[in-house]
């Protein structure tokens, strides 16, 4: 029969190991943790076609720094949905769109790179700085058609997303089960204008 010295020191044991599992993800950093907000957006229509002007902040810490240069990628989400309000009923889906662009870092050359995942049209950058600000600029981008919008008022939201892109093969063995890293705006909203 164990002793109470042995049976005391399993149960220390036991309740560290409790301890380490359950309270190390709330005392780490989440690696997206900073400011993730649409600032400003708004829409003009140019030969009868809506186009997004938006602006977004996304997060930067030293973890994300980190991140990238490990080899994780980031995808950068920009959601749009376009509605027409109705009286009695649930408002109807006019447009729902999202423009993807990726976001990862070339070692050899020790810049950061911008991959549209649309055009596969691609941008690099000194600094990861610079990369986010880039991402954080959306000019032009064609929304809607002049002929998709019918009688009646429209709102237009926009969403900012940050989610975890492609992992190397190492990193995704490690990683398979994690959730960290994926984060959304608040809908930023407004009437289209006619």
């Amino acid at each position: 029969m164990p002793s109470v010295t042995t049976r005391r020191r399993g149960f220390v044991m036991l309740l560290s190991l409790m301890l380490t599992v359950f309270a190390a993800p709330v005392l780490r950093a989440d690696a997206l943790d900073g400011a993730l907000e649409v600032q400003s957006a708004f829409v003009n229509q140019e030969a009868g076609v809506y186009q997004l002007h938006a602006r977004v902040l996304y997060p930067v810490n030293d973890q994300l720094r980190e991140a990238l240069r490990d080899g994780v990628s980031l995808s950068f989400d920009l959601d749009v949905s376009i509605q027409r309000q109705r009286r009695y009923w649930v408002d109807a889906e006019v447009v729902a769109l999202t423009l993807r662009r990726e976001l990862s870092y070339h070692t050899v050359s020790d810049r950061y790179l911008v991959r549209s995942a649309r055009t596969g049209e691609q941008s690099s950058y000194p600094t990861l700085d610079a990369a986010l600000e880039a991402l954080g600029i959306v000019e032009n981008w064609p929304i809607l058609v002049a002929s998709q919008v019918r009688g009646g008022e429209h709102t237009v939201s926009v969403r900012a997303g940050v989610r975890r892109g492609r992992l190397t093969d190492a990193l995704r063995v490690l990683l398979f089960w994690t959730d960290d890293w994926h984060r959304e705006s608040e809908w930023y909203s407004w009437s289209l204008p006619r």
